[in-house]
């Protein structure tokens, strides 16, 4: 479990390729991989994964297996690159963010950035069946960090955040441009909440479908 709270950001140090799983090498900010165990869990730009190795107090690695390659920004990722990262809550931790699992629903892109002194506004373009689960002043996960969406415009698919200092400052959004991919985790009580309105919809209007289609004939 995660809280969406970047606690700072990371360096690809290193890639091992070995064809359907990848091997990260990752140098950490100063006191982050303190206690930092074998088998611990690290997200990693949203991405839930397993220390496989601790090098020193500033060294970890992590295999990456081809299903979160397939579906993440991961597989994208060039040696020197930076990300944001988290380590797991621990039981009693204040979630400062939303609850998040690291789980990574699907990537959306950056359409259009506005910067002033002390804000900044991103869009985000989204396909559209992910649109449902998206609202105005919900929470969403990008690249694992708990943000709220401003405006939602589910017609031409797309939502937008806005970011105060100190998130720029601790997160690897100040170097993003039009056009970058990033990981995007719903909400999950939300996910819930839409799918099972939506099954009980289907539910109660089914048995009225042949008469309805009969009405509009």
């Amino acid at each position: 479990m995660f809280t969406g709270i970047v606690q700072g950001i990371a360096t690809l140090s290193q890639i091992e390729d070995h064809g359907e799983l990848k091997t990260f090498v990752m140098s950490f900010p100063e006191g982050f991989c303190e206690g930092l165990e074998v088998g611990a869990s690290v997200a990693v730009d949203g991405v839930c994964l397993t220390v496989t190795s601790v090098r020193d107090d500033s060294t970890a690695h992590f295999d990456v297996v081809l299903s979160s390659l397939n579906i993440t920004t991961l597989a994208a990722l060039k040696q020197g690159d930076v990300v944001n990262v988290e380590r797991a809550a621990k039981e009693g931790a204040e979630v400062g963010g939303h609850i998040l699992s690291g789980h990574v629903d699907f990537t959306a892109s950056v359409s259009s950035i506005s910067t002033t002194a002390h804000n900044c506004c991103m869009r985000f373009s989204v396909d559209n069946q992910w649109m449902r689960y998206l609202f105005s002043k919900g929470y969403i996960a990008i690249n694992g960090a708990s943000l709220t969406m401003s405006e939602v415009n589910k017609e031409e698919g797309w939502f937008e955040v806005w970011l105060i200092p100190e998130t720029r400052r601790m997160t690897t959004f100040e170097s993003k441009q039009v056009g970058d991919a990033v990981n995007i985790e719903i909400e999950r009580a939300t996910q819930v909440l839409v799918e099972t309105v939506r099954e009980r919809v289907e539910e109660i209007l089914s048995p009225l479908l042949p008469d309805i289609k009969k009405l509009l004939g």
